[in-house]
């Protein structure tokens, strides 16, 4: 059944059918083709695995998890995919990333949503534990949904990152996480989060060593 369904998640992608001066990949996601500009000097400018397992849950449980007129926010947006699919499957959407991602993020989500999505996305810098109260103050920044893809690997503000999540995510805001498990240290993190939240493992698979969590703060996961 892994093996199935990653295929099915794999099919998403194409590639272009001529060689162009910008790199980029292509994906098939709620009805719409999903041109992504790439960058192979970092990190942040690839499309991971994480994010299209991610994509295709959103996109196959749109009843379960409806996002229309949702405030959704991502971190680590990275090329925008998931927030893109997010977009085009009705939410209000803020793609967040370091400040030197944000162009190509913004060409991303503006080039693949304009006058196809309900409400145009936000693109915003979010540095993971910097200046957190003054971008997104608790008093006034809601957010339903976070969604993560891929945020947690051999980088060295784990702790900024455990400090991000704690503080977007209200008593009601549902999280959705895809990880790739690598190494111990990074691994290790799953267990620091639990600390804070309460973690369902909705999705897993082994073929790519992903897993796909859904966590709520303490005490308010329902079954």
């Amino acid at each position: 059944e892994d093996g199935e369904i990653v295929a099915e998640i794999m099919k998403r992608r194409f590639f272009p059918a001529l060689i162009t001066h910008k790199a980029w990949e292509g994906f098939y996601f709620v009805g719409h083709e999903i041109r992504i500009t790439e960058a192979t000097d970092c990190y942040g400018a690839v499309v991971w695995p994480s994010a299209l397992v991610l994509c295709y849950f959103l996109e196959t449980n749109s009843k379960q998890y409806n996002l229309v007129d949702k405030n959704v926010i991502e971190i680590g947006a990275g090329t925008g995919l998931v927030s893109i699919v997010a977009s085009l499957l009705g939410a209000l959407v803020t793609a967040t990333d370091l400040p030197e991602l944000l162009g190509n993020l913004q060409h991303n989500v503006l080039q693949n949503t304009k006058l196809k999505s309900k409400h145009q996305p936000c693109v915003k810098e979010l540095s993971w534990g910097i200046d957190l109260e003054k971008n997104f103050p608790r008093s006034s920044c809601h957010f339903d949904y976070i969604m993560a893809a891929d945020v947690v690997y051999h980088h060295p503000f784990l702790d900024e990152l455990l400090l991000t999540f704690d503080h977007l995510c209200k008593m009601d805001t549902i999280i959705l996480w895809a990880m790739k498990f690598r190494l111990d240290k990074e691994n290790q993190f799953v267990g620091r989060f639990q600390a804070l939240f309460d973690l369902e493992v909705i999705s897993n698979f082994p073929s790519l060593n992903i897993t796909l969590y859904k966590a709520m703060r303490k005490g308010r996961m329902k079954g």
